[in-house]
């Protein structure tokens, strides 16, 4: 073992399988003994799923998924973006719920050969209490995808600054035979599909899959003390409409205050932070999707260390990347969330005007680049390839998660600069606009050009 990941949900699962795809040999620590079933997220949105497509899952996904392929639009808190006016569809999705998304990604790390010890709990940097009693974790670097109540981020010293809304959400899934227009029709002034807004609070009324009907309810109150109940649940329903709604089974009941909060830091020497131990937001359903992408840039920065292959310095690289992301998505987010939040005339004049301003093309391909992914490092589009007479694309060459050289033009002088330790594919590619392209493990392009010096310095920087 070279890296102890903290924590078997999406991030730490991703991370373990990028860490094995750079050659590192991690573990995966999580103190539940089984797979968490609540269905905390229900897809992925943006460059996730095109990172996912760079490591052939994204068809393993789309087998599970509700829908997979272009939004014709999204919300932006309240106010509903439409893409269908745009050239071309600036957001993918997976509508895949959490815990298919998380067995998907563990069968994934399992046939990589990554351990997953569940039932192993982290009580300090060097210490793990197992079924079988402690053990000493002997791991050059510990990683933290142990959520927003991160053990390793507060084992590790690092702040968490930020702020706690005073609504309470409630949410569940509930069983049902009703026709779902049922549940817009069961009150006196009727509901629409998506968040209603009510003089006491608000409410969610939406369906993902046929037979299930999703709730959520958001009101100024108290946080109660033990596990959600469905009589709680329903008290705050009619509390906040004024009536009660046909509710079936439940599948899943939570509540949950929302936050705003970075981490001061992502790395404190050997320890680093990545998921929701990094970064939580108040709204837009972002955590997963930024998680995902810290696994993805980490990955193959900490595998190069503990490889020897690149110096400690490399990790530095890893904050000045990806926290930046998280505090322009924490901006974006808390937008949403005021929108949404914000009531009186004061709301309703902003959310007027704002739905005003998404309604034009550049507003809504401006926000829709914000959903997609706050990251302004220059990524490799998904080119077109002939190699050796072969149809193919350049997130099929991405499949193992090596540096890559894209020889465009046939120059044996650049395939020669790239040296041992760089993938070099000779293609042949109409859209190319360099002759080279020398793309990292994560899809970002670190040169292009035609000098052979110039690629050999760029294959020698930190961040490659």
């Amino acid at each position: 073992m070279d890296v102890a990941v903290i924590g078997a949900g999406p991030v730490g699962l991703m991370l373990a399988a990028e860490l094995r795809l750079g050659g590192s040999t991690p573990v995966v620590l999580d103190r539940r003994t089984a797979p968490d079933e609540r269905p905390r997220a229900n897809g992925l949105g943006g460059r996730i799923v095109e990172q996912l497509d760079h490591r052939g899952l994204f068809e393993r996904f789309a087998a599970e998924a509700a829908f997979a392929g272009p939004f014709p639009g999204f919300p932006f808190g309240p106010v509903r973006l439409n893409f269908t006016k745009l050239e071309s569809p600036p957001l993918r999705g997976l509508m895949v719920q959490q815990p298919r998304l998380e067995a998907v990604l563990a069968e994934r790390a399992a046939e990589l050969g990554v351990e997953i010890r569940r039932g192993h709990e982290l009580l300090d940097l060097d210490t793990v209490r197992g079924p079988d009693g402690e053990y000493r974790l002997d791991a050059e670097y510990v990683v933290g995808c142990d959520g927003a109540h991160s053990r390793v981020r507060e084992l590790a010293g690092i702040g968490f600054p930020g702020t706690t809304d005073d609504e309470l959400l409630r949410f569940g899934h509930f069983r049902t035979d009703q026709p779902f227009d049922l549940f817009t029709s069961a009150t006196p002034d009727g509901l629409k599909q998506g968040w209603n807004r009510r003089p006491a609070g608000r409410v969610l009324v939406t369906s993902l899959t046929p037979g299930v009907v999703i709730v959520g309810v958001r009101e100024v109150t108290p946080e109660p003390p033990g596990e959600p109940t469905l009589d709680e649940f329903r008290e705050s329903v009619r509390r906040v409409l004024g009536a009660d709604l046909p509710l079936g089974e439940p599948l899943w009941l939570s509540r949950t205050v929302s936050s705003a909060r970075l981490a001061e830091r992502y790395r404190a020497g050997r320890v680093l932070l990545a998921g929701d131990a990094a970064h939580v937001f108040p709204a837009g359903g972002s955590s997963l999707n930024v998680g995902l992408l810290d696994a993805v840039n980490l990955g193959w920065k900490l595998a190069a260390v503990v490889r020897g292959e690149a110096g400690d310095a490399l990790l530095d690289s890893y904050d000045s990347e990806r926290r930046p992301v998280a505090a322009r998505t924490l901006t974006q987010t808390r937008v949403q969330a005021l929108l949404e939040r914000l009531t009186g005339e004061d709301g309703d004049a902003l959310r007027t005007l704002f739905g005003e301003l998404a309604a034009f093309e550049e507003p809504t391909r401006h926000l829709a680049g914000l959903l997609r992914d706050a990251d302004e490092l220059p990524y490799v589009p998904d080119l077109p390839l002939t190699v050796e007479g072969e149809k193919t694309r350049v997130a099929e060459i991405m499949r193992d998660a090596r540096t890559v050289l894209f020889d465009f033009a046939d120059r044996a002088d650049l395939r020669e600069a790239a040296g041992s330790r760089v993938k070099v594919v000779t293609a042949t590619c109409p859209e190319a606009e360099a002759d080279a392209l020398l793309v990292r493990p994560d899809g970002v392009v670190t040169w292009r050009g035609d000098d052979p010096a110039a690629l050999r310095e760029a294959i020698g920087a930190p961040g490659r």
